[in-house]
């Protein structure tokens, strides 16, 4: 697992810049045989900016998120559609889910609608047949998406072997009353509320296209 927080060096600096004045004043007042006044007051006000980058450091800790923990998915890249769609369907598709690729942390997807799987793409598993289990069901019934923010953590994510074993979050989105785009992620949590809105439109689209073929 790789660490993705390229600010986690800047949020750490205040709090190594205000630990070290601290040392080094605690070094400069034992070292000095006599203490002068302006001495004094120098040094309460490095005990006062060192505080201050500490407690700012502890802030940021805090305030700043940190952007979730990437895997490299297990599986090898593929695109795989039913042999028998039209060149139409073919070609709405593909469009579709190099749009969720290439603009969503989305790196595995799978098109399953009217019972049988019309779309792989991406990172692949070994399976390739999709048993519709109680998450996936529940999307299809209740025609709302599910987002599983943290895969690991749900027990029904056993039904879900058809994507990369080691998918970290996954968004059952319903393509209308007949289908489910089912879509993998290689960190939990990183999916936006834009990016959850961009792919209910793509399913949409989706939902239209395909119920003329």
């Amino acid at each position: 697992m790789t660490n993705s927080d390229p600010n986690r060096v800047l949020r750490r600096l205040p709090i190594v810049v205000g630990g070290l004045g601290a040392v080094l004043l605690l070094i400069n007042r034992l070292l000095t045989p006599q203490l002068t006044e302006s001495q004094a007051r120098g040094d309460v006000l490095g005990v006062i900016l060192s505080a201050v980058l500490i407690l700012t450091g502890l802030i940021w800790q805090q305030v700043q998120p940190r952007s979730p923990d990437t895997v490299k998915l297990i599986g090898e890249e593929g695109f795989v559609l039913a042999p028998d769609l039209s060149e139409a369907a073919k070609t709405e598709l593909a469009w579709a889910s190099h749009l969720l690729l290439t603009n969503t942390v989305t790196r595995s997807l799978v098109v399953f609608y009217q019972g049988k799987v019309l779309l792989r793409r991406g990172i692949l598993a070994a399976k390739s047949e999709v048993v519709p289990g109680v998450i996936l069901k529940q999307a299809l019934e209740k025609q709302k998406p599910i987002y599983l923010v943290a895969l690991k953590v749900y027990p029904g994510k056993i039904e879900f072997d058809y994507l990369p074993e080691n998918t970290q979050g996954v968004i059952c989105q319903p393509i209308g009353d007949r289908g489910v785009l089912i879509l993998g992620a290689n960190a939990p949590r990183s999916y936006t509320k834009q990016d959850e809105n961009w792919i209910a439109a793509i399913a949409d689209k989706l939902a239209v296209t395909l119920s003329q073929f």
